[in-house]
């Protein structure tokens, strides 16, 4: 895999990642408390929920990794059993779970925090979680793959664990209980914007780039020139993210550590557990870590929109949502190069290259 090997070794941007992000939280916090005629702004430019500048810069980020797909080897990842049914197991009965457990655990006296971060436990991976991937070279196939299958159950799940998980369950363990109304369709348009669109722009891409100018141009030509776009979205949509509850997350700090302290023990878990099952099943290097964050990634944009949308933007609920991305993206960048190593210490792998090293 020559092309995707040169394309995925480390480039300054990527290096210099970690810092790179907490400027942009930084600066979205800052924007946020100093300016917040910006997070009104957002909030109005919104269409079915979604917050237009924040779509664009999701889209942003999401086309140049879902270009960089080779989507003629998607047949051969949907025949990997282990790997899809230990994805299922793992984001969705295995994840809510342990999310319920942690928040009932850590905020038994706070009951609106505690709800939000149940959502976010139900609000499974399809957007960031490509970007973590690649940067920590895992199988870019098997990654689109497990988010379009993880994008079609949510749209069935979401409500009926909401339900489950905020109604019944509480009920039966005689805790408190706390309802969640969401309508599939709002379910569905943030799946269409923040997958299907990228996802039909990414394979249109190679379809015809390929077809006119063949891989080998597409592969070393235009994907170079896409490829710094991913990040230069992110950044931006991480800007607009903590921008939009910026005087909220300044203004609650205690509050804010103590949501992220369920937070660091979810992804830790859930990473953990998806990468050892990958290993434990045969899963070779990159496929585990595929496995691995799909399981750890959750869809922060609809937990966001969900709370906003059934308990307001300034829920304790909604702060919640907030706060997960303010944890998630700083634990799974750290993630990655915890990947890379247990790439050669637990797998005996050239991250970059996919061959055997020595032990």
């Amino acid at each position: 895999m020559p092309a995707q090997t040169s394309a995925r070794r480390l480039s300054a941007l990527d290096r210099w990642l970690p810092l790179w992000i907490g400027l942009a939280m930084l600066g979205g916090l800052l924007v946020g408390r100093l300016i917040p005629a910006v997070s009104d702004l957002l909030t109005r430019l919104e269409v079915g929920g979604v917050s237009v500048p924040i779509a664009l810069g999701l889209l942003v980020m999401m086309y140049p990794v879902l270009a960089k797909v080779r989507y003629d080897k998607v047949a051969a990842v949907t025949g990997d059993k282990k790997l899809l049914v230990s994805s299922l197991v793992l984001n969705w009965l295995v994840g809510p779970a342990v999310m319920f457990a942690l928040a009932w655990i850590f905020l038994p006296d706070l009951p609106e925090y505690r709800t939000g971060l149940i959502i976010v436990g139900l609000a499974r991976c399809i957007a960031m979680v490509v970007i973590w991937n690649d940067l920590a070279c895992g199988d870019r196939e098997a990654t689109a793959v497990l988010v379009a299958i993880n994008s079609v159950f949510q749209v069935v799940a979401f409500s009926l664990l909401g339900w489950f998980y905020l109604a019944v369950l509480p009920g039966w363990l005689g805790l408190g209980t706390q309802g969640l109304e969401i309508s599939v369709w709002q379910i569905a348009l943030n799946v269409l914007v923040f997958l299907g669109i990228p996802l039909v722009a990414g394979f249109a891409s190679r379809w015809i780039g390929e077809r006119r100018k063949g891989r080998t141009w597409y592969e070393e030509k235009f994907l170079p020139v896409i490829g710094p776009w991913a990040l230069y979205g992110l950044l931006f949509t991480i800007v607009l993210l903590f921008a939009l509850q910026g005087e909220a997350i300044t203004q609650n700090p205690l509050d804010v550590a103590r949501i992220a302290l369920p937070l660091l023990v979810y992804f830790a878990i859930m990473w953990f557990t998806g990468i050892l099952t990958g290993k434990a099943l045969g899963l070779n290097y990159a496929r585990s870590t595929s496995l691995a964050f799909t399981a750890a990634g959750n869809n922060f944009e609809l937990a966001i929109a969900v709370a906003i949308g059934t308990f307001g933007a300034t829920s304790g609920q909604a702060l919640a949502g907030v706060v997960g991305p303010l944890i998630e993206v700083p634990v799974l960048v750290g993630l990655v190069y915890v990947s890379l190593w247990a790439a050669s210490a637990w797998f005996h792998t050239d991250p970059h290259t996919g061959e055997r090293t020595t032990s």
